[in-house]
This record gives structure tokens, C-alpha cells and sequence, in this order.
């Protein structure tokens, strides 16, 4: 393997590579990577954002980008899920599901990713605030799957 500048690389490159690097890339503190290939053994995860109005809208856009070659999940959600107030909620209104998906209660969650095994595919959740919600939701979904939480994997953001 080369550069495009016909310099030669190596499939790993180890601490001794780089004395200054006092571990090796896929081991902790994941300083220089999470996999000790990284993209040369995995691609990275190809995700699109998003998110519709209602779940089944959502899933439906899941499960044909999944079709087509995508290997992880971005989540949109909607300003009030983002805020922490359900769908039904007086300082809601208006804003349900304009900038992506409602999600008010563990039926959504589990509307959002039916049909989807979340052991088998990274999902990002960008959620701010109610990441902590988000992500337990998620997890008691894949709990009902009978997914092993250890391979879950995924991000969640919080830019309060």
C-alpha cells in the first residue's frame, strides 16, 4: 500500500512507529484510534442525518438508507424532543416533528427503530439536553431485542 505520493505504509503501525505514542492505536486511551486498523481493515461508518416528523416516517427513511449501502444512523429529533417536552405538551405546539423526529415515550423509540436488529448498526443521537433520556430509551429498546448491550455502540451529543 502507498500514498498517492508513492510513499510506502504499512496496514498497522505500532508504539515502536512512533516513540512519542505511548500506546498503540485500539487500545485504551483510544488516543489514536478505536480499532488498531482503523479504516484500513473497516471503513468508517457512512451516515446520513435525519429525520422526519413521526417515527414510522423515520424508520421507513432508516431502513431504505440501510438499503442503500449506509452502515450507522444519524438522528434527527424535533425542538421539542430536543427540550425535553412531550408531543402533547402547551409549549410544544407548533414544533412537533419541523426539524426531525417526535420521540415522547418508549413506543416511539420502539416505532423509530422497528425492524432495525441496534446490535448490528451504530446510531448517533444528536439530542442535547435530554441525551440521558434518549439514551435510555434506546438501550431499553435494544434490551427488547434481546440485543447484547455490549455490542451496542453509537454517539449521543449534548452541545448545552
Amino acid at each position: 500500500m502507498k500514498t498517492d505520493a508513492d510513499l510506502p505504509l504499512k496496514n498497522l503501525y505500532t508504539a515502536d512507529d512512533v516513540p512519542a505514542a505511548p500506546e498503540n492505536a485500539g487500545e485504551y486511551p483510544f488516543t489514536r484510534g478505536l480499532f488498531a486498523e482503523m479504516y484500513r481493515a473497516k471503513l468508517w461508518t457512512m451516515r446520513q442525518y435525519s429525520g422526519y416528523a413521526t417515527a414510522e416516517d423515520t424508520n421507513a427513511r432508516f431502513h431504505y438508507l440501510l438499503s442503500q449501502g449506509q452502515t450507522g444512523l444519524s438522528t434527527a429529533f424535533d425542538l421539542p424532543t430536543q427540550m425535553g417536552y412531550d408531543s402533547d405538551h402547551k409549549l410544544a405546539d407548533g414544533e412537533v416533528g419541523k426539524v426531525g423526529v417526535a420521540i415522547s415515550s418508549i413506543e416511539d423509540m420502539e416505532r423509530l427503530f422497528a425492524g432495525i436488529r441496534l446490535e448490528e448498526v451504530t446510531t448517533s443521537m444528536t439530542i442535547n439536553a435530554t441525551a440521558s433520556i434518549l439514551l435510555a430509551l434506546y438501550i431499553a429498546v435494544a434490551k427488547k431485542q434481546n440485543a447484547d448491550l455490549k455490542a451496542i455502540s453509537g454517539t449521543v451529543q449534548n452541545d448545552i
